[in-house]
């Protein structure tokens, strides 16, 4: 528990359209998800308190932003460990506000392991925004592709969409990079570019992420991508290595796709076959490869070096 019982602790569990929120001494109300029933209920308090609050993809950007700017202390706790929290104290029932209780339950009990929110820069918010829709784009393209395919009747108007949706692709491409240079990134950008597999999209996105605060080292670069290995064992029992999968999808999935064009380039084949060789199956092996992609371009944005090809290591 926190060691300043003054400070008002709530949990937020966060919707599309509403907000229910948990009090001290088990409160409970439910507000709209707009920004003017947010600061009307911020208003209300006449010193700072601390919020917890799950990321919901965008939904809760609205409340963490403007409790933040009106000087309260923001927490984002991570969906799996507080899905394992609601399992360890026995919560059996799932609702918006057993959530928001659990919630803020695990900021009092975990107060001093927890690391306070901060927005990221305006650039690598607007960086962000345009890559989850150039990702939309792109999942809308194939999907449309494979569904006409096969439909000679529609051949014609297959071609015009994908056409259309490539040119959204490629002005998309071009706000990124002329973002990137605004924001006085565009070095880090060609260094990432530089790596054998990396293209210019994924370069964008690593740059992005790399600004979006200060990584102690490349393990927490890595964390924070969730191509991190998740440990689980006990005596002699060895338990199943999984990614944490945590934070943003849409760099995992470029990073993939990196690796997977970065395996045919003649700086990564040793590095690659000598995986394969140990058992290790294709997606495991191009997992690893992505890993170690992020890896190299973290290095070279935080030296602030240039990158020089050469026969890649064996540890990730």
């Amino acid at each position: 528990m926190t060691t300043e019982s003054a400070v008002v602790q709530v949990g937020v569990d966060i919707s599309k359209a509403t907000l229910a929120i948990s009090l001290p001494s088990d409160e409970y109300l439910v507000i709209n998800n707009t920004l003017a029933a947010i600061k009307k209920w911020l208003s209300g308090f006449s010193k700072p308190i601390e919020l917890a609050m799950e990321a919901t993809g965008i939904y809760h950007l609205t409340l963490a932003q403007e409790a933040f700017r009106q000087g309260h202390t923001v927490y984002l706790i991570n969906g799996y460990r507080l899905n394992r929290y609601r399992d360890s104290v026995g919560v059996r029932a799932k609702t918006d506000q057993n959530d928001a209780r659990l919630l803020r339950r695990y900021l009092e009990r975990e107060h001093d392991q927890l690391e306070p929110w901060k927005p990221a820069p305006p650039e690598q918010m607007r960086l962000q925004a345009l890559l989850k829709r150039r990702a939309c784009v792109v999942s809308a393209r194939v999907k449309l592709e494979q569904s006409l395919a096969d439909i000679p009747e529609l051949k014609r108007t297959n071609t015009m969409l994908k056409r259309a949706l490539e040119s959204a692709e490629k002005q998309i491409m071009q706000k990124l990079v002329a973002l990137v240079k605004e924001a006085g990134w565009d070095q880090d950008m060609k260094r990432c570019q530089a790596i054998e597999g990396i293209g210019p999209v994924t370069s964008v996105a690593l740059t992005s992420i790399f600004h979006r605060g200060q990584f102690r080292s490349s393990d927490a670069f890595i964390a924070y991508l969730g191509l991190d290995v998740r440990v689980r064992d006990s005596g002699q029992m060895r338990g199943k290595r999984k990614l944490t999968k945590q934070g943003d999808s849409e760099i995992r999935r470029l990073l993939y796709l990196a690796a997977m064009h970065a395996k045919r380039q003649k700086t990564w084949q040793a590095f690659y076959q000598r995986y394969i060789d140990r058992g290790l199956s294709n997606v495991q092996v191009l997992t690893i490869l992505a890993r170690k992609l992020a890896r190299v371009a973290f290095a070279l944005m935080h030296n602030q070096s240039e990158y020089v090809p050469q026969n890649a290591c064996i540890e990730t």
